[in-house]
Parts: C-alpha cells; structure tokens; sequence
C-alpha cells in the first residue's frame, strides 16, 4: 500500500512510499482510514521542528472503519466506524498512567510520530483505544475527534470554562474554531483574535457564533480594542492557540484580574512574557498537552450537537498522492482543516 512516510531525520524527507499492509496482532485491529486530517504536528516533522523515528508514516487524526480483528479483541466487528486515540503504547505503571494522564507518561509512543499513523489506507492500532462514531456523524468530520479532544482536556479538564465567562481566543485555525465551538457550547461569549492573514478565517469565526473578531494587524492599539469589546478590563479566560510569540503577549495583557490563561499553541521556542502581570492580577496560569483518554467521548458527543458547524472547519480535501499540495496548503493557512482520503 502507499503512505506518507518520514524517511529520515532533517528538514524534508518525506515521500509517498511504497509499504507492506500491516499485520494485525493480538489485541489490535486493522482501521481502513477514510480520512486524515492534517495537523500542524504534521507539517513539523516534514519541516523537522518535531521529534520523530524514521521511517515512519504520518498522521493521527483519522477515522474509518474496521478491516481486521486481531486475536482476543472482542465487542467489535468488522466493518465498524471507528476512530482511535493517537498513543499506540504507554509505560501504564508510572503515576501519571495510573491517574489517567497518559498524555505525560515518558515512555509514551504515538501514532504518526515513533509509530505509524494514518497516512496510508490502513493503520494497526491496539483495539483499547477504539471509539465508536455515532452513525449520523459523517467520516469526514468524525476526524475532527482528536483535536476537538485536545480542546476538551485544554478547555474543559484543564482551564475550567464557566457559563458566561468572557473569552478571548487568538488564533483562528482549525484547533482555535474548535475552541470557539467548545467555548460556545459551554455558554461563554467568545472573541476571536487573528492576523491579516486569517480574514476567511475570521468570517468564519464570525458565523461559528463569534461576538467579535478583531485583525490585531490592522488595530492601533489590540489590547484597547480587546477591553473596548468585552466593555471590561480583561477576559475571564484567554486561551492562546496559535502559537505566536506577539499573540501570547497581548494574550497575556488581556487576561483580567483574577482570570485565567490557557496555553494551547505550541510556539516550538522560548517565549518572553511579563510574569508580574501572573502575580499582579492574580491569574491563573495552563498549558495543555494532547489528549486523555476522558476526553474523547465528550469530544465525539460535541461532534454530534455541532455537526454541521463542525463540518464548516474542512476545508479542502485532497488523495493521498496529493500530500505534498496538502501540507503546502496547511503551512500557508490557505484554508482551515485539511484532509487526505486515502
């Protein structure tokens, strides 16, 4: 079969490859993957800004149905609708497996990454970290789960958003709207924030249900225009996802007394902020990593009550031979979430 692999370490080295089907192994099933979306993890490990061991196919954010059926998995069958959580092993002795935080455990190996993910017609993944698509979700968005997972732990788990809370969100891309999405449901009022070059992105905060939008680019003075907006001094949460340096900043000067902040983009190097303006206001500072195994049913239950706002997000959708025109697409925000069919 074909995949997107990672051949070897340095900027570049990947190719559409020729590769064996995989073997399903006790415990584990064989997903053939309808569609893979492409995360910005993805185009760090073409660019090399990400930690990988080639070979290796990319991806993990997919959905599919079951091809295979290894030895001893039971209550599923072939022919399912399924997606699957992205850590293919984990130690499951240190402190953090055993409080359920997988995401922290060292000895974590994921999907697309230090084992082969979903860039290809089939994908081997252990059954345990199966979870069932309800049958009206269609495949496409069904491969939202894992971002939208990433959002629940971050938004939900970690920073706590409360019904009415004022929030401000910089960052317009796939995982900042999935904010937006999450943010609304939790009944908070939402202000997206973006560069010029985030326009059709900011529009379509706008009718995702977006108070405001603001092009911080294009504004005098952001933080004034922020406070001029919420007709406040700050936000009551303030959840940075696009990993810019200026954006954690301003983010951070946004964020009112007694507020919190959440870290969702990764910036991928270190990052001046002023720390007085944490002790000062007396804000509550987070940072969120991947997903716990807890968030993925809620993140499949939202999936279902905002399907087609949900489906607004993809944007383009190319074949697995097009995967080089996919990731220039991703890496130059031409749209928003990007997925390969294979």
């Amino acid at each position: 079969m074909l995949a997107v692999r990672k051949l070897a370490g340095g900027r570049g080295n990947v190719e559409l490859s020729q590769v064996p089907e995989p073997s399903v192994g006790p415990g584990e099933v064989i997903v053939e993957v309808a569609a893979a979306g492409i995360c910005g993890t993805d185009v760090h490990i073409w660019l090399d800004e990400f930690a990988t061991e080639p070979p290796v196919t990319l991806g993990h954010e997919l959905a599919g149905t079951i091809a295979a059926l290894g030895e001893g998995v039971n209550g599923w069958n072939i022919g399912d609708r399924v997606t699957t959580e992205t850590y293919f092993s984990t130690c499951q002795t240190c402190i953090h497996c055993r409080r359920g935080r997988p995401n922290l455990c060292t000895m974590r190996r994921s999907i697309g990454s230090r084992e082969d993910g979903g860039f290809a017609k089939y994908l081997r993944t252990p059954a345990r970290n199966l979870h069932r698509i309800p049958e009206h979700l269609s495949l496409d968005v069904a491969a939202l789960t894992e971002p939208l997972a990433c959002v629940v732990h971050g938004v939900l788990d970690i920073a706590r958003i409360n019904a009415g809370d004022r929030v401000v969100i910089t960052g317009p891309g796939p995982i900042g709207l999935l904010t937006l999405l999450v943010c609304k449901a939790a009944g908070a009022k939402v202000i997206v924030l973006g560069a010029a070059a985030d326009q059709a992105r900011l529009q379509l905060a706008l009718q995702l249900g977006a108070e405001q939008v603001i092009d911080i680019q294009s504004t005098t003075d952001p933080l004034a225009a922020v406070q001029d907006t919420l007709q406040a001094e700050g936000a009551d949460l303030a959840i940075e996802c696009s990993g810019a340096v200026p954006a954690a900043g301003l983010l951070l000067q946004a964020t009112a007394r007694g507020g919190r902040y959440c870290q969702l983009g990764l910036s991928g190097k270190p990052v001046t902020l002023d720390l007085d303006l944490i002790c000062y206001r007396e804000i509550i500072m987070t940072g969120s990593n991947a997903t716990v195994p807890t968030a993925w049913p809620r993140a499949l239950q939202l999936l279902t009550e905002f399907h087609a706002e949900a489906a607004k997000l993809i944007t383009h959708r190319y074949p697995l031979s097009e995967w080089e025109r996919a990731l220039h697409t991703v890496n130059s925000k031409a749209g928003v979430k990007v997925l390969l069919q294979p």
